[in-house]
């Protein structure tokens, strides 16, 4: 049996049928790491033998006839989730020794029903890029074609679950970081709604925009997984106590009738032609479902960029004050003769240069004298923004747009330039200004066999009809799996 290929409910059927055990499902996925990780760098670190404990407790929980629905499931977990007693890296040198005395919330629920988790999967430094390849570790590659990007900064997890060395994977998404990806990988990833996942154990960057979240292979996958993961959280005062409905219970059932709205802003200029056709062709296959497409408009996506980069700058220089080479994380070998000093040289040697990027431009953004031009401005704006959204769900039920504006690309077309690199980002970021959810999922491949992302954007704590809408595509569309 052929378990690479296989969804997270298709080996939820296996498992209980008693096709094959958990054991050999975790080794099944261990060995095609093995033969293809070298190729593709996902991992970084490899939890094998306590992968193994895991899947004798999975199966011993089979045996009994109580399995839940993700019980002895092989996933990867992204390196800034908090792992008790397995190193957390945040792919940074900083943070390249620091294993965790407690599980993210996140993870506490998985374990609860006993997943099996295969290791820790490379990311952009402290959740700060879109390549994957400000990584201080593991530059992770396409499955597509490894002389491209797998996206980011939960590039690790997309290439994982693309490439077939887990069946599933948690991400983190701050600006577009599990949907980016997951486009550029061709799989599925869904961002949730701001509160639904517990930020507790999830490493910071900028506070109120991550959030946790599944990749997987269609759209019913991240519904089990978010199943298991959602709900309010003690530890996490932002955590929601919004109710945790079924997210797959409008799976399968007719779109008739459901109002899209397509906003033609993120159509327009610099969105790459074939990208643009592809996602209007996906509008018009919506069409012939029963969906009406209502034409619309969202004038402050020209300001998103620079909002979004000075909140989530902002942010990310408070978060990562706190690593200073005293109380965690990486400490300078060199003699300092004062404590600022010691921070200097332990934070020049911990940070890459991403990271020192965005904390000088956030800590700009708050100094005296520029607060009230910059972000008091973006705090204004992230306002308009989430009125703009307000006004299309008045009247439509969800949002279709790319999920990026072009394919996976080579490192030395945009990595290099940091302002290329944030305006890649032009079709996620406000989702994020808005603590909305967003899924993204593959509609096409372009005339290279890339894959082309879309992504649907629903109105908070409506991930349901999102992976509704979601999964009635995967459906009727044949995907094309890259050849390792």
């Amino acid at each position: 049996m052929d378990i690479s290929t296989m969804t997270v409910h298709q080996l939820r059927e296996a498992l209980d049928k008693k096709e094959l055990s958990a054991k050999e499902a975790a080794q099944g996925y261990f060995d095609r790491i093995e033969k293809y990780d070298s190729e593709l760098d996902c991992y970084i670190t490899l939890t094998q033998e306590k992968a193994m404990q895991q899947a004798e407790k999975a199966q011993a929980r089979i045996d009994k006839g109580e399995a839940a629905p993700l019980t002895g499931i092989p996933m990867a977990i992204k390196d800034n989730i908090c792992t008790e007693g397995v190193k957390t890296t945040c792919s940074s040198n900083i943070l390249e020794n620091f294993i965790p005395p407690y599980n993210a919330t996140a993870m506490e629920k998985l374990d609860s029903q006993d997943i099996v988790m295969l290791g820790k999967v490379s990311m952009d430094e402290f959740a700060m890029g879109g390549s994957t390849q400000t990584s201080a570790f593991k530059k992770t590659k396409n499955p597509y074609d490894k002389a491209c990007v797998p996206g980011g900064s939960s590039g690790g997890s997309a290439a994982a679950v693309s490439a077939d060395l887990c069946a599933a994977a948690l991400g983190s998404d701050t600006g577009g970081s599990i949907r980016q990806p997951a486009a550029f990988c061709g799989v599925t990833g869904i961002k949730p709604t701001y509160g639904r996942v517990s930020r507790f154990g999830l490493v910071a960057f900028a506070s109120s925009l991550d959030q946790i979240g599944p990749v997987a292979k269609d759209s019913l996958d991240c519904g089990i997984i978010l199943n298991a993961i959602c709900g309010n959280d003690h530890h996490d005062r932002t955590t929601s106590l919004e109710a945790v409905p079924d997210f797959t219970a409008k799976i399968g059932k007719d779109l008739k009738g459901m109002k899209i709205a397509v906003p033609s802003e993120f159509f327009a200029e610099g969105i790459d032609d074939e990208v643009r056709k592809t996602v209007l062709k996906a509008a018009d296959e919506y069409k012939a479902m029963g969906c009406e497409l209502v034409e619309c408009s969202m004038p402050s996506l020209k300001y998103a960029i620079p909002c979004y980069y000075i909140l989530a700058c902002a942010e990310a220089a408070s978060n990562l004050s706190r690593y200073d080479g005293i109380k965690y994380g990486h400490r300078t070998a060199e003699a300092a003769e004062s404590y600022e000093e010691l921070i200097v040289k332990s934070r020049s040697e911990g940070f890459g240069d991403e990271v020192k990027r965005r904390i000088l431009l956030g800590n700009y953004c708050l100094s005296s004298g520029y607060y009230d031009a910059y972000y008091r401005k973006a705090l204004a704006l992230r306002q308009l923004i989430r009125k703009e959204y307000n006004d299309i769900f008045e009247k439509c039920d969800v949002i279709l747009t790319p999920t990026t504006p072009s394919v996976a690309y080579r490192p030395d077309e945009k990595v290099d330039d940091p302002v290329k690199m944030y305006q890649a980002d032009i079709c996620t970021v406000t989702v994020n200004i808005a603590g909305l959810p967003a899924a993204s999922t593959t509609c096409g491949y372009n005339d290279k066999g890339m894959p082309i992302g879309m992504s649907v954007i629903g109105r908070r704590f409506d991930e349901a009809t999102i992976l509704q809408v979601t999964s009635a595509f995967e459906n009727g569309f044949k995907t094309v799996k890259p050849k390792l």
